[in-house]
């Protein structure tokens, strides 16, 4: 009994130790026009092409990681655009307030009305980071919601696992 009694207490204090390994976090980016965008037509069809761009952004409501919070981001973005379709994967590095970067991979969806962004969401994994954030790992889910003039809000959220 008294084993039976060790055995479940070890359990439990496992589990614990497992879910307050990850803290969530959620922000906001505010997201300027893509500069430089590079954009090669397929030719199998109208609007079908390749676009490879680089986004700058800001926190308007940043992330905080281990006590610091996220300052900007530049994003380098690889899009298949189909229409008014375009699926992405990109590559960010985000400078933290203290200096230090993390590094994250999103990929997704959206939506294009007059060759600029309507809509999209995607799923993004952190891949990495610099001083506190070295060997950061993490995952979570954003949406976009694009303006006329080519710039976006982004609503991030997810969560978050440093090394101990």
């Amino acid at each position: 009994m008294r084993l039976k009694i060790m055995v479940t207490f070890l359990i439990v204090f496992a589990l614990a130790a497992v879910a307050s390994a990850q803290t969530k976090i959620s922000g906001t980016l505010q997201c300027g026009k893509a500069d430089p965008v590079y954009a090669i037509q397929v030719g199998d069809r109208p609007n079908h092409s390749f676009v490879i761009g680089q986004i700058k952004c800001t926190w308007a409501k940043p992330l905080e990681i281990a006590g610091v919070n996220s300052k900007e981001d530049v994003y380098t973005n690889f899009s298949e655009v189909s229409g008014t379709r375009s699926r992405a994967q990109s590559y960010g590095v985000g400078t933290m307030a203290d200096g230090d970067k993390f590094y994250v991979r999103p990929q997704g969806s959206a939506v294009m009305k007059g060759g600029v962004l309507e809509s999209g969401e995607g799923q993004w994994t952190f891949v990495g980071g610099t001083g506190k954030l070295k060997g950061l790992k993490g995952k979570g889910t954003y949406k976009e919601k694009g303006q006329a003039d080519g710039t976006m809000t982004v609503e991030v959220e997810g969560e978050y696992e440093l090394p101990k």
